[in-house]
C-alpha cells in the first residue's frame, strides 16, 4: 500500500521551508467530460492547474481554428486561476488504428513528420496558453529497427521541435515511458548528450514509472533528475508493474517523493495521471487532491489546518460498472 502518515505522526522528511507544490489533474483522466466542464471541476476542487492532453475531445490540435480555440481556453484558464502543462500522449489523435502512432521512430519519414507536426503544434498551443512545458515521449522501437537507428531517428525528429520550443520559450519535457526506446532516466541523458544538452530540453518525470522500473527509489530519482525537471506526473504503482493506480492501491511512498520535489525547488505542476479511470474521473479527482495535500504536509512536518479535508472519498462512490463497458 502507498505510504501516507497520519497528520499527528508526520514522517521524517526534508526540513520545513521547501518550495510549495502545486497540484494538477490530467484531462486524459477526464475524457468523458467536456473540456470546459473538466476545467471548472478542477477549479472547484481546488487544483492549481491541469495537465491538458491535446485530443479530439479536448482542444483538438488537428481541427480547424486551433488558434481561436486556444485563445478561448487561455481565457478560461485565466478566469479559473488554473496553470497548465500541455501533454501530447493522446492515444489515437493521429491514427485511429494505432495507439500512439505514428511515432518519432517510424520507418516512414512521412509518418515521423506527422508526429513532428503534432509536437510543433503543441508548442504553439503551449506558448499561447502560457504553459509550463510541452510533454512528449519517444515511442516504441519498431520491429526490425536496430538501436542505433532508433536513437538517430529520435534525435533527428526532435530537432525541429526543439527549435520551435526554443523560439517560443517553452521547455520540451521528454518522458521516459516503460516499453519505449526512451524508458529510463539514463535514456533521457543519452538523448540530452546526443543533442548537445540544449537549454529547452527538459524532463517529464512520472513518479510511478520510477517505482516501476528505475533502480533508484522514486525520491532518489527526483533528486537525481532535479536540474532537468520541467513536468511531473504522479499516481500510485507497484514495483515492476506498469499500471497507473489510484492512491492507496500501490506501493509509492507519496510523502517521500513530494518531500523530495519540494526540497528540489521544483516549481512546475505535479499532475495526477489516471488515464484509465475516466469512467469515474470526477470521483478520483475529488479524492486525490486531499490525499496529496496531506502527504505534502506530512513530508515537511507541517500541520494541516483543523478544517482541512481528510484524504478519504467524498460522499458517493464511483460507478460500479466495469471499466471498458459501454453502459
Amino acid at each position: 500500500m502507498s505510504v501516507l502518515p497520519s497528520q499527528s505522526d508526520p514522517a521524517s522528511a526534508p526540513a520545513p521551508g521547501g518550495t510549495p507544490l502545486r497540484f494538477g489533474y490530467g484531462t486524459n483522466g477526464l475524457a468523458d467530460l467536456r473540456l470546459d466542464d473538466a476545467l471548472a471541476l478542477l477549479s472547484d476542487l481546488g487544483y492549481d492547474g491541469v495537465g491538458l492532453t491535446l485530443d479530439h475531445m479536448h482542444l483538438d490540435p488537428l481541427a480547424p481554428d486551433l488558434a481561436a480555440r486556444t485563445r478561448r481556453v487561455a481565457h478560461r484558464l485565466d478566469a479559473l486561476g488554473l496553470e497548465v502543462t500541455v501533454e501530447t500522449g493522446a492515444r489515437y489523435v493521429l491514427d485511429p488504428r494505432r495507439k500512439h502512432g505514428p511515432s518519432l521512430l517510424d520507418p516512414d519519414p512521412d509518418d515521423r513528420a506527422r508526429r513532428i507536426d503534432l509536437l510543433t503544434r503543441a508548442v504553439g498551443v503551449a506558448a499561447d496558453l502560457g504553459a509550463h512545458a510541452v510533454h512528449c515521449f519517444s515511442g516504441v522501437t519498431p520491429a526490425g529497427t536496430d538501436d542505433d537507428t532508433a536513437w538517430t531517428r529520435l534525435a533527428t525528429a526532435l530537432t525541429p521541435v526543439l527549435e520551435a520550443a526554443t523560439a517560443a520559450g517553452v521547455p520540451l519535457a521528454v518522458e521516459p515511458e516503460p516499453g519505449h526506446l526512451l524508458a529510463t532516466l539514463a535514456d533521457f541523458h543519452r538523448l540530452r548528450h546526443a543533442l548537445g544538452d540544449p537549454e529547452h530540453l527538459g524532463l517529464t518525470l512520472d513518479l510511478g514509472h520510477c517505482l516501476c522500473l528505475e533502480p533508484l527509489s522514486p525520491a532518489d530519482c527526483v533528486r537525481a533528475a532535479a536540474p532537468w525537471l520541467r513536468h511531473v506526473q504522479i499516481e500510485d504503482m507497484r514495483r515492476g508493474v506498469h499500471e497507473h493506480l489510484p492512491f492507496g492501491e500501490g506501493d509509492l511512498d507519496v510523502p517521500a517523493v513530494l518531500g523530495a520535489l519540494s526540497a528540489s525547488a521544483y516549481r512546475g505542476l505535479t499532475v495526477v495521471e489516471l488515464p484509465r479511470h475516466s469512467h469515474a474521473g470526477p470521483h478520483f479527482a475529488a479524492i486525490s487532491l486531499p490525499f496529496l495535500h496531506t502527504a505534502a504536509a506530512s513530508s515537511t512536518g507541517r500541520r494541516l489546518p483543523p478544517d482541512a479535508p481528510p484524504p478519504a472519498a467524498p460522499a458517493g462512490e464511483p460507478s460500479a460498472i466495469p471499466e471498458g463497458s459501454t453502459a
